[in-house]
């Protein structure tokens, strides 16, 4: 199955392979690597096929090719010299690379055995961290913008969303009780699950025991939820782009009468609502460490 065409920039390539834009226009002046089409305002755009030879080339100067050797390859054996060196069984670079391919083709197949690999190499948890998020923070930005096709989106998201879940489900670590009782949610309008499903994941892979709530919980419910629960801990994820002023509001609100700790994550983004018992962090070891 291949996916609908796409057009990428020179700087949507820049993101998706690692290479300069200024080292990518050298390659097409010097070599003839790449032949983009124009807008009529004379701006270049690539397509699937670009990028994919892109990344081959990527891959193959990373494993110390010259460029020079690289550009009289034919297509073809392009492809076939990056199969050979068993492509998607080395480092995180390489492993992300190939899961564009697999979603430049919405190819499952390409994917299933990436991620396999990967797993067996890494272990499942620094697969999500070391891998699978990397490759979702590269290509989140092209989802925003349109380069990349929403089939696609849709195609890698189940994926990922169903490892997962299948992973926690194979969960065999009892629950310790003496461990704070963790509610997980993500407020209103927010409906990225992947980091949510994660500590989810890695909270139960040690024993805490969780209450996830999941997408898109009325902020104004937490103080019945905290009720229901009687949990020590509430954790959530927010995208500042997307929640309104009213929810951090009604965070910081509800913090003032609830005596466990609440903690707050966000990319990399300190417009977070704040509190003596609200606590960001960015990383699994951050939260393990407020727990």
């Amino acid at each position: 199955m291949t996916a609908p065409e796409s057009k990428y920039s020179i700087k949507d390539l820049e993101s998706l392979t690692g290479i300069k834009s200024h080292t990518i226009r050298i390659w097409e002046k010097r070599y003839g690597l790449l032949t983009p089409q124009r807008t009529d305002t004379n701006i270049r755009h690539y397509s699937n096929e670009e990028l994919r030879k892109l990344l081959n080339v990527s891959f193959l100067v990373q494993h110390g090719f010259k460029i020079s050797h690289i550009a009289e390859m034919p297509d073809v054996d392009l492809g076939e010299k990056v199969k050979s060196l068993n492509v998607g069984s080395g480092d995180s670079n390489s492993f992300i690379d190939t899961l564009i391919l697999g979603l430049i083709d919405l190819n499952e197949m390409v994917i299933q055995k990436t991620l396999l690999n990967a797993t067996v190499k890494h272990g499942f948890e620094k697969t999500i961290t070391e891998i699978i998020f990397p490759f979702l923070h590269r290509i989140g930005t092209m989802w925003q913008t349109g380069s990349i096709n929403p089939a696609q989106e849709h195609f890698i998201s189940n994926i990922i969303r169903q490892k997962l879940l299948a992973a926690t489900d194979g969960i065999d670590t009892p629950v310790d009780s003496r461990l704070p009782k963790t509610v997980l949610f993500l407020p209103d309008n927010e409906m990225h699950e992947f980091g949510l499903l994660f500590y989810n994941y890695a909270l139960r892979k040690r024993g805490f025991p969780v209450v996830y709530l999941g997408q898109a919980v009325p902020t104004s419910d937490l103080v019945r939820i905290i009720e229901i629960t009687k949990a020590d801990v509430l954790l959530g994820l927010l995208t500042y782009s997307i929640n309104t002023q009213e929810t951090y509001n009604t965070i910081q609100h509800f913090a003032k009468s609830f005596h466990g700790k609440i903690l707050l994550g966000n990319r990399g983004n300190d417009k977070l609502p704040k509190g003596k018992n609200i606590y960001h962090f960015t990383s699994l070891e951050d939260v393990l460490s407020l727990l």
